[in-house]
């Protein structure tokens, strides 16, 4: 899962917003936000978090690990990582060099394995080896911020304190008309009013699914786009 840099659309990439939307507001927005919503379950009935974990900690690390990386490439690193720091305990008295061996392939390696270490240390030391559940006591842990909060808290807890946003989901964000926002923080503080808080987690997996199969940064397949008829991104020519 790759951390959210979105970038403004451009008409190089000839997906801009289009005149044949009036932009919408209010209600027309709430409305194009459940629409949406619908189609995506339709179109993904078993989207789900892609990082392989089996608990709070394993999916801690993982979350840490997929910052600028895909999800792909973590869940090859972290089978030897959690074989060697099987808790918060192990890893928290782990050596950093080791640490930066396992890690090493998911880029940003040092930062990242100081982060791991960090984490489980403060774990240990005020959660007596146990990764919190909420948000607040989430984001007190070194390379902890709301996108790994909030994958944790909905995936591993099925607490839904907000919307994960990477790169897919706000790349959707922007495409499909629902914030202008590049900031991940008022992406996220943008697409909450808009969908039942019960959905926040789902949203941001039918989101990244999405964004993976179709509708790329580069090359979005428009045409084959189920979204295609209300997306005031799409192509005017198709």
């Amino acid at each position: 899962m790759r951390k959210a840099a979105i970038k403004k659309p451009t008409t190089s990439r000839r997906l801009v917003l289009r005149s044949r939307f009036p932009q919408r507001k209010g209600a027309a927005l709430t409305a194009h936000a459940a629409a949406t919503y619908a189609e995506l379950e339709r179109m993904y009935p078993d989207a789900h978090c892609e990082l392989d974990y089996r608990n709070a900690y394993e999916l801690t690390v993982a979350t840490i690990l997929s910052a600028q990386c895909t999800d792909k490439r973590v869940n090859m690193v972290t089978p030897s990582v959690f074989a060697a720091y099987p808790n918060a305990a192990t890893l928290a008295d782990a050596a950093l060099g080791h640490v930066e061996e396992l890690v090493n392939s998911t880029g940003f390696f040092r930062a990242k394995a100081r982060s791991l270490v960090g984490m489980a240390q403060a774990v240990v030391a005020k959660h007596d080896g146990e990764i919190p559940h909420t948000m607040a006591e989430l984001i007190e842990l070194p390379g902890v911020g709301r996108k790994t909060a909030n994958v944790v808290l909905g995936n591993v807890f099925g607490i839904n304190e907000g919307v994960v946003v990477d790169t897919h989901v706000g790349r959707l964000a922007n495409r499909l008309g629902f914030t202008k926002a590049i900031d991940p923080v008022k992406i996220e503080h943008a697409l909450m009013p808009l969908v039942p808080s019960e959905n926040w987690t789902m949203l941001s997996h039918l989101f990244i699914w999405h964004g993976r199969q179709i509708c790329d940064a580069r090359t979005p397949r428009c045409g084959i786009c189920d979204l295609r008829p209300r997306c005031p991104s799409a192509p005017l020519d198709m």
